[in-house]
């Protein structure tokens, strides 16, 4: 890791670059479904909450998020936006910080207000909670597998559809590190694409790479490889980037020698918690899995009355 690619092309994702109208629309859609029966085809003869109804609107009450299991903590500030969509009157307070470990017990946060209100987004509330905690846990699990390293965990595209800002986000959270966010932020040539051209080998792998570092000077250029000999005729086209799919890590370790710090390496495909300890003793400059999303649990938060 002598060329520093891990610190020159790492990204982790901020609340603060998360669009608030794409969060919202998340949101509605969430409580169009709870409330009015939203996509669903046939009629229904009411179009709200109706237990929650029975209650006086003067009652009022607090109630703690509270951690029923150690977790990390992602999304807390979906929370107002939230109320905001179901225009209840209450108020959040929040005990703790994204990306807290919390142990079982921790109050992360307390809503106060109307009961009434506060019962009827409780579970699209804590859906969105329960979600991201399991992302930001399960990322937390593989990095601390690794133990004390400079290689870095990162997501992949493998991601719920619609959530995909939100779960990366909660990798980040986690202590992950975030690969392109779509298909726009960089060119990678994986395989499908090399056969699709017919450029998986040799000299019309070199001219494929050279075509894609011509076009789009701007980004980096990464590609797929899933066996050595695909490595330097990338290599010499000038591939920024390469992910190294399924290799063995007898495979790993020849890659990296045969790369010799002149682009990124990433290990990709096959990887699993028992592994990262010795994937993180190689000198990689990443590992990436999808498993910290579609490998993750819903935590288990509760909203208790106080």
């Amino acid at each position: 890791m002598t060329a520093g690619y891990g610190e020159r092309w790492s990204q982790k994702l901020t609340w603060e670059e998360l669009q608030t109208p794409h969060l919202q629309a998340l949101i509605e859609r969430a409580r169009d479904e709870d409330l009015a029966a939203a996509g669903l085809e046939r009629a229904v003869p009411y179009r709200f909450d109706v237990t929650s109804a029975l209650l006086p609107r003067s009652t009022q009450g607090s109630f703690a998020a509270v951690a029923r299991e150690e977790l990390v903590v992602a999304g807390l500030q979906l929370v107002p936006l939230v109320i905001e969509a179901y225009g209840a009157d209450c108020q959040w307070t929040p005990a703790v910080e994204d990306g807290t470990l919390a142990t079982r017990g921790t109050e992360i946060g307390r809503i106060s207000g109307s009961s009434r209100d506060i019962l009827q987004l409780e579970r699209v509330l804590l859906n969105f909670l329960q979600k991201l905690a399991g992302v930001a846990t399960e990322t937390h699990t593989y990095v601390q597998a690794m133990g004390t390293t400079p290689v870095r965990l990162l997501d992949t595209r493998k991601t719920t559809p619609g959530y995909r800002l939100l779960e990366k986000y909660a990798v980040a959270c986690g202590g992950g590190w975030n690969h392109r966010i779509g298909l726009f932020d960089r060119v990678m040539l994986k395989d499908n694409h090399l056969a699709a051209t017919g450029a998986t080998q040799g000299k019309s792998l070199v001219d494929f790479v050279r075509t894609a570092r011509e076009r789009y000077p701007d980004l980096l250029i990464q590609v797929e490889v899933d066996r050595l000999e695909q490595i330097p005729p990338a290599l010499e086209a000038g591939a920024h980037w390469f992910l190294l799919d399924n290799f063995s890590t007898p495979e790993l370790r020849e890659a990296i020698t045969l790369i010799g710090g002149r682009a990124a390496t990433e290990a990709s495909g096959g990887i699993t918690l028992e592994r990262m300890k010795e994937l993180a003793q190689l000198k990689l400059d990443f590992v990436s899995t999808g498993a910290t999303v579609h490998q993750s649990r819903w935590k288990d938060i509760g909203l208790d009355w106080k």
